[in-house]
């Protein structure tokens, strides 16, 4: 942040050639300034010792510490073959763990000398492991308990700062070079609004960089490091309130959609009811569309399209109940007021797992995990509350109030007359009669006394009470008990039929039925039964016709599918009279788009995911997809498929489609991005996975726009609110709390390989117990193993981690070959990678969807895209290859179904690492926010502005994304007032001096890039 002529001179000028070259190649430092705003790592304080534990791994690092131990060693080697080489071993301490420090060679003499037992001193170097122990290679050190005058100079403040160094320039050198440059920080020019400083009581910025580097107490410390805090922040906020501010003034073309086209045709079909989150996230977005400069908004959550039920459920028409299955648009369906409706859409939505509600009477109803019922609590249905509509995964994470009871009910259908007007062969009141009274094994009520009017229905249970029924002492409790469990249920839906609650239960090898119903349905008939039954009390009417939701289990993987209802609750009648409720963001923007006249693109990270869209969103639209084509409708589009693996005729005719605007909807991988794919008249990019894709890559297509395309960058990977701040700071945010997560519980585990070779014995057992038990398994390599990814023949220079490392990362076809004869022989193994041939891929998949495979041995291919709830094992081959997020995503593979899932994280990496800590993080929460933010302490926040988005490499030296979050959301506010008043910052030179230096020409670039 340096920053005038005095900040800018050349080290060379100030520090001789060689150390600046030095701090240059290493450190990318170069001015004056740069060297100023090199700020202290930490601080060490006279007598106390730093903890040896927590050294990072494969990172230069400075301690300080006392010689515990030093000892001499001579032995053979190649250049000495004699026995006269000579190795020297000192042992360091801090007072809680101990360190070794290693010499060879002609290197030993010095350290010899000079670090004897009780000597303090700095010490620097990498930190890497020998024989399992930690140590330190020829590090570089200063002794500190000498009494010459340049060490009484140098240390001679109470703290002595601790510089990130490299091992060509140690942290002490970095000192004495600042000591030559730190009067110069009286020139620094003050980035910060003086109304800004003063009103947050910061120091001036030349205080602050001298109590940075030369604090006297702990104090200096704190103001210089919250002042330097706020430059950071402040600056990089100003950069991106200026970028959002520029792009609301480029031209967009507005995208309104036609209040009777194709977004509301789609609307009108939906077999369900946007939630309350996606209202709100629709909205937002909608709003955006509608303005004249491009929106820029990141979704962070997923949205599921599924809400179906299986096809053999039933769905309540005015004839009775018919299969799922075999509805049709057209067909008419009983909604729960009464009325009827069409269904003027079904969605085959292909196998998905299901799941069963069982209610509290012992009727239960299928449906998938996003299927929406209309609930509430007891206290609510009382007191006439609005009912709130939820998913059946919500439903099943909050199930019970304290004292164990159902939180949730559901309401009760109206009765209807079923069936036509036909004569029955006989009086329904008198069949009821018959039946009761010759109840058997087997016996039951035809169908034409179910499928009929109210009345009839009325008739026929009072005949069968009457017969067999029964009123307990209170008078209150009605039963009918018989001998045939057929009968026993159609009682119950006689009852259930007329709005009331029935519960079949056995008894004494016959069938017992309680019986509830509305107070304008009397039970029975004969006099001496009704005299004898007396009203309940207030309460006792919703205890008795709201059904609480008494479990939710696994069913398995049924083929399902959603239908449309044509009325404003979206709601109709299923299995046992039950009320249920039958809608997705993304798609609707696209959508809306389309009906604007433009084009959506919707960019997907892998060919499976971009395959999955685009089967799903034809699927939902159905013919309103067909347009142009025989059988669509008005107001249809055409929605194609773009990946590179397609043939050439069919990759020519998407083109086409594409450049002449017959395609409104394009779902696609990278291969969109091509320079001879053209649009018509693109509208609005829409990237899926954010993460995985380059900025570069993410320009490219919104570059293929007449104007600039609207974009919607969407993620299911959480991220904390800071992050989105910083990193996604120039993109407006919308949140869906739908955020994945397991089905079941998964259990995960760290494996140390290298420590307790056993434990993989054990994951490989455990792995053979899930087939035994009939599900499958996940095994991920970080690489292929073929010749195009094998280090050992490829002509790439190891790097030092890569020696340190001492062999490749483990391989899907090496793996897989030693599996399949050794620890799972027997079993059906299988593998799976991207440079697999597609149809091989898909064909590999379908083989262990359907359970033809125990073990699929992949790479991270199966990260997105891939839903097996038969899989219930991961085991995760050099786990510590794999960030967190990545690791959280595959461990989303397992534990979809109704078995617990069980992740096993396979490493060699020692306890005290960086990467066993993390991987140690990773096994103790399923909690995606809190895992992004480990995630983030752990390997910093990379270059927010550059095209390095994680990593070492960062433009915020004392900023810390996570921590300080409201200095962040402080600084955004003010950044975003300084901003609105003056653009161009024209009364604030010292700030856009700032900013200049902030922006160089590549980071300036990726914001123009967004």
């Amino acid at each position: 942040m340096d920053l005038v002529p005095a900040l800018e001179e050349p080290l060379k000028k100030v520090l001789g050639p060689p150390t600046a070259k030095v701090m240059a190649e290493n450190l990318g430092l170069h001015t004056v300034g740069d060297l100023l705003h090199h700020y202290p790592r930490r601080y060490e304080e006279r007598g106390q010792l730093t903890h040896l534990a927590d050294l990072p791994m494969d990172e230069h690092v400075t301690v300080v510490a006392m010689v515990a131990d030093a000892r001499l060693h001579t032995f053979a080697s190649s250049k000495a073959p004699r026995g006269k080489g000579q190795r020297l071993e000192v042992t360091i301490t801090d007072g809680s763990g101990r360190l070794q420090l290693v010499f060879f060679g002609s290197g030993v003499h010095k350290p010899h000398k000079e670090l004897l037992p009780g000597t303090r001193a700095m010490f620097a170097g990498k930190a890497s492991v020998f024989n399992r122990r930690l140590q330190l290679a020829h590090p570089a050190y200063e002794l500190l308990g000498g009494d010459s005058e340049e060490t009484v100079e140098t240390w001679a403040g109470a703290l002595i700062p601790i510089y990130p160094a490299t091992a060509k320039l140690e942290s002490w050198k970095i000192g004495k070079a600042l000591q030559t440059v730190l009067p110069s920080a009286q020139d620094a020019v003050d980035p910060l609004p003086p109304t800004l400083r003063e009103g947050r009581g910061l120091v001036p910025l030349p205080e602050a960089l001298l109590k940075i580097h030369r604090p006297h107490t702990k104090a200096d410390i704190e103001d210089a490091r919250a002042r330097l805090k706020w430059d950071e922040a402040f600056v990089l906020q100003v950069a991106l309130a200026r970028r959002r501010h520029a792009d609301a003034q480029l031209p967009a073309v507005a995208r309104k959609p036609k209040p009777d086209g194709l977004l509301a045709a789609f609307d009108d079909r939906l077999p369900f009811t946007l939630t309350e989150g996606q209202q709100k996230v629709s909205k937002e977005i909608f709003d955006d569309l509608a303005t004249e400069h491009p929106m820029h908004r990141l979704l962070q959550g997923e949205v599921g399209s599924g809400k179906a039920q299986p096809l053999d459920s039933l769905v309540l028409t005015p004839a009775g109940f018919r299969r799922m299955g075999d509805m049709a648009v057209g067909d008419e369906v009983v909604v729960p007021d009464g009325g009827l409706a069409l269904i003027d859409g079904v969605f085959p939505q292909g196998e998905r797992e299901v799941w069963r509600l069982v209610l509290c009477d012992g009727s239960s109803v299928e449906c998938d995990d996003e299927h929406l019922w209309i609930v509430g609590t007891k206290g609510g249905w009382q007191r006439g509350r609005t009912p709130e509509v939820t998913t059946t995964r919500e439903l099943r994470r909050d199930m019970f109030t304290a004292d164990g009871s159902p939180k949730w009910y559901i309401p009760a259908a109206a009765p209807v007359d079923l069936g036509g007007d036909f004569a029955l062969p006989l009086d329904p009141y008198r069949s009821g009669l018959r039946l009761g009274e010759g109840s058997s094994p087997g016996e039951s009520v035809p169908d034409p006394f179910k499928n009929t009017s109210v009345k009839n229905r009325h008739a026929l249970l009072q005949g069968l009470l009457d017969a067999d029924g029964t009123v307990g002492e209170d008078g209150l409790s009605i039963s009918l008990c018989s001998a045939s469990r057929s009968l026993a249920d159609d009682v119950a839906w006689l009852v259930r039929s007329l709005g009331g609650r029935a519960q079949v239960l056995s008894k004494n090898a016959a069938f017992e039925v309680s019986v509830a119903l509305p107070d304008e349905y009397a039970p029975f008939r004969l006099t001496r039964k009704a005299g004898r039954v007396r009203p309940g009390p207030g309460h006792e009417t919703f205890r008795t016709f709201h059904r609480g939701i008494r479990a939710v289990e696994y069913v398995g993987r049924k083929p399902v599918q959603c239908i449309s209802v044509a009325h404003p609750s979206h709601a109709y009648v299923t299995d046992n009279f039950t009320v249920t409720h039958n809608t997705m963001v993304a798609l609707r923007a696209m959508l809306a788009t389309v009906d604007a006249g433009g084009q959506a693109a919707m960019l997907a990270p892998t060919e499976v995911l971009a395959q999955q869209h685009h089967r799903s969103i034809t699927e939902m639209m159905g013919d309103l997809a067909e347009g142009g084509m025989l059988g669509g409708v008005e107001h249809a589009t055409k929605v194609v498929l773009l990946t590179g693996s397609m043939g050439t005729a069919a990759r020519r005719q998407a083109m086409l489609d594409l450049v002449t605007g017959e395609a409104g909807i394009v779902i696609g991988t990278h291969a969109l991005i091509e320079d001879k794919v053209q649009f018509h008249d693109l509208g609005l990019v829409v990237v899926d996975e954010q993460h995985r894709f380059g900025v570069e890559q993410r320009d490219a297509l919104r570059g293929k726009g007449k104007q600039p395309p609207h974009l919607l960058v969407m993620t299911a990977t959480p991220i904390p609110r800071t992050v989105a701040m910083t990193v996604f700071g120039d993109l407006e945010t919308s949140v869906l709390d739908q955020l994945p997560a397991g089905r079941s519980p998964i259990a995960s585990h760290v494996v140390p390989a290298a420590d307790k070779p056993h434990f993989l014995a054990r994951a490989w057992e455990r792995v053979r117990e899930e087939a035994g038990n009939g599900h499958q398994a996940y095994v991920v390599c970080p690489r292929i193993g073929d010749e195009e990814d094998d280090p050992k023949k490829s002509g790439k220079k190891k790097s030092p981690e890569d020696e340190a490392e001492k062999r490749p990362p483990l391989a899907v076809l090496d793996v897989a070959g030693q599996l399949a004869k050794g620890p799972l022989q027997g079993l059906r193994v299988e593998v799976l990678h991207g440079r697999m041939h597609p149809d091989d891929k898909d064909a590999v998949m379908r083989r262990f969807a359907a359970g033809d495979t125990d073990v699929l041995v992949a790479t991270t291919v199966i990260e997105v895209g891939v839903n097996v709830p038969n899989a219930t094992a991961m085991v995760i081959m050099d786990a510590d290859r794999f960030g967190v997020s990545q690791l959280h995503q595959l461990r989303g593979r397992v534990g979809r179904g109704s078995a617990a899932g069980l992740c096993l994280l396979v490493t060699e990496m020692p306890e005290a690492s960086a990467a066993r800590q993390r991987l140690n993080a990773v096994a103790a929460t399923l909690d995606g926010f809190e895992l992004s933010r480990i995630d983030l302490e752990q390997r910093r926040e990379g270059d927010v502005l550059g095209q390095a988005q994680s990593g070492a490499r960062t433009s915020l030296k004392v900023l810390a994304v996570i921590e300080d979050e409201e200095v962040i959301a402080e600084a955004r506010e003010e950044a975003a007032a300084v901003v609105a008043a003056d653009p161009e910052l024209t009364a604030l030179p010292g700030l856009r001096t700032a900013l200049d230096a902030l922006l160089d020409d590549e980071r300036e670039q990726y914001l123009e890039k967004g």
